[in-house]
């Protein structure tokens, strides 16, 4: 996986970490960026040297296989061209990217060179990317989510998971949007509130799947129930949201 750090613990690489664990796969996390943050907003951001990434990621290829990958913030543009001319050197690993571009206190984790490169070069190299309502309105650039997926499909993206955790309703409702077919939809249980981190959680959970070989409708449903585990047992770690608890023990 190749996402930022949170100090507190709740979201970013830390959350990556757990969830793959749990889910019995092995993570090798690449730190793309550094947060100023905690459960309540991110303040501050810095992208890792993109060389070192570079380094890093072809220093694991050389001497692991890699069943899949997960990003989540990226820190900068330069970032996403190091990281996309990795994928072309190695087209079979599958991509889950969690388009990270806002913190849920609104502190921001992408500028718009960054978000520009994204939608230009990586989503294209994605399996599924994984915006929550906000992100998939911005990204597809129209207030209606059916067709802001549609406008990503269009420039590229193989399929588009639109997360549903931040609507109302009974149940959480995530769609997966693909190429030349209807609209697949994946119901769960809403607890009610807020949490911090279950957007990376859930991309990281979709991964797992994907390396333990599971198909990408089935890495999604088992990924939905994990996440649904980890919220029923969430922690208050801070002043602000509750932070899933990843560490329980998992169950197929």
């Amino acid at each position: 996986m190749i996402s930022g750090l949170d100090p507190s613990g709740g979201a970013g690489i830390q959350a990556d970490i757990q969830a793959v664990t749990a889910l019995g796969c092995h993570p090798m996390p690449v730190l793309s960026c550094l947060t100023v943050q905690d459960t309540r907003n991110v303040y501050n951001a810095t992208a890792t040297d993109p060389e070192i990434i570079r380094q890093q990621l072809e220093c694991l290829a050389a001497d692991s296989p890699i069943h899949a990958i997960k990003t989540g913030a990226l820190g900068n543009a330069a970032v996403v061209d190091v990281l996309v001319e990795f994928l072309a050197a190695h087209p079979d690993i599958p991509l889950i990217a969690d388009p990270v571009i806002k913190a849920a206190g609104g502190g921001d984790l992408a500028d718009e060179a960054l978000i520009a490169r994204m939608k230009e070069r990586l989503f294209r190299h994605a399996e599924i990317i994984t915006p929550n309502g906000i992100e998939l309105t911005l990204l597809g650039g129209d207030e209606d989510e059916t067709r802001a997926a549609h406008n990503l499909l269009e420039a590229g993206c193989q399929s588009v998971l639109a997360t549903g955790g931040h609507g109302e309703g009974e149940e959480i409702i995530n769609t997966l949007y693909s190429h030349d077919q209807e609209p697949l939809y994946f119901y769960i249980e809403r607890i009610g509130g807020e949490y911090h981190g279950t957007g990376c959680t859930l991309a990281a959970s979709i991964a797992a799947g994907r390396a333990s070989g599971l198909s990408a409708r089935a890495s999604i449903a088992q990924a939905q129930n994990y996440v649904l585990r980890a919220i029923r047992h969430a922690l208050k770690v801070g002043n602000g949201q509750p932070v899933p608890d990843r560490g329980i023990p998992w169950e197929t």
